[in-house]
């Protein structure tokens, strides 16, 4: 696949600069379009959500008429690297990971994760503009971190119907209108939401069929609770010459099979 040119760079750019000013004319200061990367973000309360996505779904000036992709977010450690790859504690790197996150590293212990200045989940929402040829991503935050409720957006666009039920299983928010709101991809009676940063990666329950029965049962999680390590490569002099050196004992080693 070729590389995009510089052109069409610039004309994205260009369109996403113009996207950002009408959005901010238009709504008159009360929500401020971000453009980051070349996109557009514009981030809008719960209580407005319906009319604003209603507006960018029929106004001539956007026809966002195609809705790409809905996905949860959970913000609770956001900003905060689990891998620092720069340092390392006297332990050794893969002994001195800090977890920033309760569930993904440290299993059920509070880690201390940072205060944030936004509720913890929020509903992003990519958009399309075939008739203008621009994208838009939409963020709106579940103002109750305990209960995240936003506005379904199904009578907009049918599409999120699915989209809407898989942030509801994954992340356990809520969407209010929405007339199906059930699980699509865990279990009948599962407990959690697997992409919370508090869920453990182990889970909590494993299942097996149970011959005896001539049923499924649930059974406490029996996998060992471990930490991953990712192989790092650091470019600096520690490895400065290693390559060589490697290649010149293969040369060696053939040579003296050879003779």
């Amino acid at each position: 696949m070729s590389e995009p040119s510089a052109g069409s760079n610039t004309g994205s750019l260009r369109r996403a600069n113009e996207l950002s000013a009408t959005l901010a004319a238009d709504f008159d200061g009360a929500l401020t379009p971000v453009v980051a990367l070349g996109e557009v973000t514009l981030e809008v309360p719960a209580e407005q959500l319906l009319a604003v996505c209603r507006k960018l779904h029929d106004d001539p000036a956007y026809r966002f008429t195609t809705l790409i992709d809905l996905c949860g977010v959970d913000y609770s450690a956001f900003g905060v690297s689990e891998w620092e790859t720069e340092t390392r504690a006297a332990g050794g790197f893969s002994r001195a990971v800090n977890s920033s996150s309760i569930g993904r590293l440290s299993f059920g212990d509070d880690a201390g994760l940072p205060e944030r200045d936004q509720p913890r989940f929020a509903a992003v929402y990519h958009l399309l503009s075939i008739e203008h040829n621009v994208r838009l991503r939409v963020r709106c935050y579940g103002p109750d971190d305990e209960l995240p409720v936003v506005p379904s957006v199904t009578g907009i666009w049918a599409s999120a119907d699915w989209y809407e039920r898989e942030a509801f299983d994954m992340f356990g928010l809520l969407f209010e209108g929405h007339n199906d709101l059930r699980r699509i991809l865990t279990d009948y009676g599962f407990v959690g939401h697997p992409f919370r940063k508090d869920f453990p990666l182990i889970g909590n329950v494993e299942m097996r069929f149970d011959p005896g029965k001539g049923r499924v049962v649930y059974e406490p999680v029996s996998i060992t609770p471990r930490v991953l390590v990712p192989r790092v490569i650091r470019s600096d002099s520690r490895y400065e010459g290693r390559e060589t050196e490697a290649a010149e004992a293969d040369d060696a080693a053939a040579k003296g099979d050879a003779a």
